[in-house]
């Protein structure tokens, strides 16, 4: 990579982004791309992964092509490069013929640095050819993970974007992600036909976002204790069908607060309208399907609620990522019952969907419905099925801070893994079980299991106690399952350690019950000259947003609200020196807009 590069990357993102330094791992990918090689980004929403490509982009010769398949967000990263100073244009169903033409017109005329497109656009041969006749400098693919049946989005107009790398084989492509598991990651670079690209894992732990699970009884009353603790703050609840997000809005609304339902029962315009009030703030929360939420890039949401229990972990820390996306406390509290469950179930088991798919579905609803009944950290829970090994409690989940009893051990957890070792690794949860407690099933006697060391090494504990302790194990990240061979159960990197009693294993009894603890409650507001600063900052951003019909996010992030109220600065020029808020967008936005509000 050239020095004009080094030099120029850093005063990019000073005077377009406003920002003086990079988060974790954007200047390596960023370097990567410039380097024109391929790259897989897996980064938590909120962690900055556009960045990656639109810096890059503002550098390289040629014109950035984005492929998202999520129109809202397209329109708000349009219109936020924009007020940057950006010259980017976009091109999806949404829009008239007029514009379309429009667009096409400045990209031909080279007049545009990024644009955005819909993965279907890009695949009509009219496009491609169109694509031919520009300078391209590289490709970014959002939501990467809907190429792959691993993922918790899988969409067939993905699965033909690998000729995007066969139509340009000498442009870098960079595919981006905010969950993914190992076998998602894998199938990504596959599909995709990504060219010996370099991995990017940031890790997936939002420390900002407190976990909470509990079981569905009561769950109305426990919502309304919890919405009087957290008043005026805005929200999503999930629920798991059009007529319980209904059902909910009417009760809650009935009950004094501010919220609409939304679901893909709507006709389009309804639920622009619905998510254009949200967006602006005219109400507190959503009561939504999974069809709200993808491509909202608000940053002052502050809780997420599951009404019902989602049907995978991927689906479920996405949602819940919706959630701090300014780095500021949220909270995430998730109701499960098997009720949910058995809807699930047969939902998959009705689809039409492939063997191989629905197989595959129905064990990622295992690992969520292990998680919500979880008895140890959830994070660790979390960060250990996308392939981040951890041990330490994350202090942020009910697990950690009102953590259960349990008892030692690590001789239950070396059988275990001195079983799965022995097998070779080919054992699944069953069978594991089965040969622990010295079954002679015609299975485990024609494998030579029943020769092993340690076959009926746990007749003492019943075939269900081992489910949940060898689950809790998982958990943990001490043993995983590996859904590409047949869910077999693995070793891992916390494995030895623990077959050498060189760390130590804690597990919860079977049937050891416990009383769940109130979410954490909220501090008073306290009044203050800070707090009416940023009422009156929070309405005077409001009222440009308005005035621009754009979410109130893409005129300035609640980070850079609490930037100002701390650093007050005096002048236009200090500025500059405000986080969120670049050169550029200081000129044009700032100064033309402050005028009303400068003897605040």
């Amino acid at each position: 990579m050239s020095s004009t590069y080094q030099e120029q990357k850093f005063r990019i993102l000073r005077e377009v982004w406003g920002y003086h330094q990079f988060r974790q791992n954007q200047e390596a990918i960023i370097d990567q791309v410039l380097d024109g090689k391929d790259a897989l980004v897996i980064m938590p929403t909120g962690g900055g992964k556009s960045l990656c490509y639109q810096l890059p982009a503002l550098l390289m010769e040629g014109m950035a092509v984005v492929i998202s398949p999520l129109i809202a967000l397209i329109n708000d990263q349009v219109y936020a490069l924009r007020s940057a100073g950006v010259a980017v244009a976009a091109m999806h169903s949404n829009m008239s013929q007029t514009q379309l033409s429009e667009a096409e017109k400045s990209v031909t005329q080279g007049k545009v640095k990024i644009l955005y497109v819909s993965p279907e656009r890009v695949n009509t041969q009219s496009f491609k050819r169109f694509l031919q006749s520009l300078q391209i400098s590289l490709f970014a693919i959002d939501e990467a993970h809907c190429v792959s049946i691993w993922g918790n989005d899988f969409r067939p107009d993905y699965t033909e974007l690998y000729k995007v790398r066969e139509a340009f084989p000498k442009i870098p492509v960079i595919a981006l992600t905010a969950t993914a598991d190992e076998a998602t990651q894998a199938d990504i670079m596959q599909q995709l036909r990504l060219s010996q690209p370099q991995k990017f894992i940031s890790s997936f732990e939002r420390k900002n976002i407190h976990i909470s699970a509990f079981p569905v009884q009561n769950r109305y009353r426990q919502i309304l204790d919890f919405l009087r603790k957290v008043p005026g703050q805005c929200g999503i609840i999930y629920c798991l069908s059009r007529r319980e997000t209904e059902v909910l809005a009417e009760k809650l609304s009935k009950a004094g607060y501010k919220c609409l339902a939304y679901h893909a029962g709507m006709d389009a315009g309804k639920r622009n309208e619905i998510q254009s009030a949200f967006q602006q703030d005219k109400v507190q929360f959503i009561c939504a399907t999974i069809a709200f939420g993808m491509g909202i890039d608000k940053s002052d949401i502050r809780w997420i609620i599951h009404y019902s229990m989602p049907k995978n972990l991927e689906g479920y820390y996405q949602e819940i990522g919706r959630s701090g996306r300014d780095g500021r406390p949220a909270q995430a509290l998730l109701f499960y019952g098997w009720g949910d469950i058995q809807t699930y179930k047969s939902f998959i088991e009705e689809s039409d969907a492939p063997e191989a798919f629905r197989t595959v579905q129905m064990a990622k609803l295992e690992r969520m419905w292990e998680f919500a009944n979880a008895t140890h950290c959830r994070t660790n829970m979390i960060l250990n099925y996308f392939g981040e090994y951890r041990d330490n409690p994350c202090g942020h989940c009910d697990n950690c801070t009102h953590p259960p009893e349990s008892f030692d051990a690590i001789v239950v957890a070396q059988k275990a893994l001195s079983a799965i070792i022995r097998t070779g690794e080919k054992a699944g949860m069953n069978m594991l079980i089965d040969i622990l407690r010295g079954s002679r099933r015609a299975e485990i006697i024609q494998a030579g299991y029943d020769r092993i060391k340690t076959f009926g090494a746990g007749r003492d504990l019943s075939g269900i106690e081992w489910k949940v302790y060898i689950t809790q194990m998982i958990h943990q990240g001490i043993i995983r399952v590996d859904y590409t061979d047949h869910f077999n159960l693995k070793t891992t990197p916390l494995s030895q350690p623990v077959l050498k009693s060189e760390r130590p294993v804690k597990l919860v009894r079977y049937n050891d019950v416990r009383a769940k603890e109130n979410p954490p409650s909220t501090r008073k507001k306290v009044i203050s000259f800070e707090s009416e600063l940023s009422e009156i900052l929070r309405t005077w951003r409001l009222d440009m947003a308005q005035s621009r019909q754009v979410p109130a996010y893409a005129i300035f992030n609640d980070s850079t609200l609490e930037d100002l109220v701390r650093k007050i600065p005096m002048t236009f020029d200090e500025l500059d020196n405000i986080e969120g808020i670049g050169q550029i967008k200081n000129s044009n936005l700032v100064r033309h807009c402050w005028v009303p509000y400068e003897n605040m």
